[in-house]
């Protein structure tokens, strides 16, 4: 099993923003994006400032998948 951040590049795309965008609002390095985009791990700290950002929770930016 594994995590998928599908739901969020979707996200992303629904509010009309990029990676970098999505890096400046919620103030999470570009690095740490380019983890995501990877599906690398992530600390849980990242998840949450980029929920705030967004206004969402964990669940509605991803999701976990069978291998």
């Amino acid at each position: 099993m594994r995590i998928s951040y599908n739901k969020l590049w979707k996200m992303l795309i629904d509010k009309n923003m990029n990676k970098r965008d999505l890096a400046e609002r919620s103030g999470v390095s570009s690095a740490s994006i380019a983890k995501l985009s990877k599906g690398a791990n992530i600390t849980t700290d990242v998840l949450l400032k980029i929920c705030e950002s967004l206004d969402c929770t964990l669940e509605d930016i991803m999701e976990t998948v069978k291998d």
